[in-house]
């Protein structure tokens, strides 16, 4: 995997998500088609890690 290109996808799926609120119709169409398996994948695993790293926190 290519780390460099993070951001950009990172950037990237903000925009969708921003255009989404702007206009639901067109927005939710390039969201669509921006999200893939690898992005879904990456987007579970940060929850699951930030959620972990929260809770450890939580019980201190």
């Amino acid at each position: 995997m290519n780390l460099g290109k993070l951001g950009d996808v990172v950037v990237g799926a903000a925009g969708d998500v921003a255009g989404t609120v702007v206009d639901p119709r067109a927005g939710l169409g390039r969201l669509r088609a921006a999200v893939t398996p690898r992005a879904v994948a990456m987007l579970t695993a940060g929850l699951l890690l930030g959620f972990l790293l929260a809770r450890s926190r939580r019980r201190r």
